[in-house]
């Protein structure tokens, strides 16, 4: 499953699952270039792992564009950033959407143009995963504008693997269930929530960042040479019941 040697650019990479994927890769031997919305995160990151870094603000078309572009050349992608805003269906408002979407379907579509627009020019092959969430598949309360753009960046997904295939660029997605970063941890320290998820869920427990990382670093690799289009649940069993 050799990375080694290749470069990828990881956005949301702060925190969390991208936080992760970051350790994951480098310690793949892979050069990481990491996108954040946090100058203090991305200061960490660089510290301790000494990849290239770019602060910016994925609710900003303009500046995502700039800040994918200025990224290149780079060998993968991962779309990993995204937001939640824990509004119902009759409270969410236009804004809270737009803001919500943009972020977790829009950027992705904008980085990845950038990055394949790139590979074709130069004839490469490359991977991208688009990290995505259960709730893409399902209807959680208060969680209309998260779960519709998470829905459309698995729309995404589909289209891109199928027009972006045909040049060599493979395209797949990963659906976690909670995963325990340290937010998620103290969201969900109280049984009275926790328990009626877990159980839910035949493995028993909820998931790791770096179980998820190493998810996204099988789907870039050559192991995965005829993956492509998929949504990869990593989830313990919680979508079979």
């Amino acid at each position: 499953m050799s990375l080694e040697g290749k470069s990828v650019l990881i956005t949301g990479a702060g925190k969390g699952i991208g936080r992760a994927t970051v350790a994951e890769l480098v310690r793949r031997g892979m050069r990481v270039i990491a996108l954040s919305r946090s100058p203090a995160d991305l200061a960490e990151i660089e510290a301790e792992h000494g990849c290239r870094t770019i602060a910016v603000d994925l609710a900003d078309a303009e500046a995502t564009r700039a800040a994918a572009e200025a990224a290149l050349p780079f060998d993968y992608l991962v779309n990993n950033a995204g937001i939640a805003a824990l509004e119902s269906v009759l409270d969410t408002t236009p804004e809270t959407f737009d803001h919500v979407m943009a972020v977790n379907a829009r950027a992705p579509l904008i980085v990845a143009q950038v990055y394949a627009r790139d590979l074709i020019a130069r004839g490469r092959k490359g991977a991208i995963v688009n990290v995505s969430s259960i709730a893409s598949f399902l209807g959680f309360a208060d969680h209309a504008a998260y779960c519709a753009s998470k829905g459309a960046l698995d729309g995404l997904t589909r289209v891109m693997a199928n027009e972006l295939g045909r040049q060599g660029i493979r395209v797949n997605g990963v659906h976690p269930v909670i995963t325990l970063t340290p937010m998620a941890v103290k969201a969900w320290s109280d049984p009275a929530k926790s328990d009626p998820m877990l159980k839910r869920i035949p493995l028993g427990r909820f998931v790791e960042p770096a179980e998820v990382a190493a998810a996204i670093a099988y789907l870039l690799s050559d192991d995965a040479a005829m993956v492509n289009g998929v949504d990869l649940p990593v989830d313990g069993g919680f979508l079979i019941n």
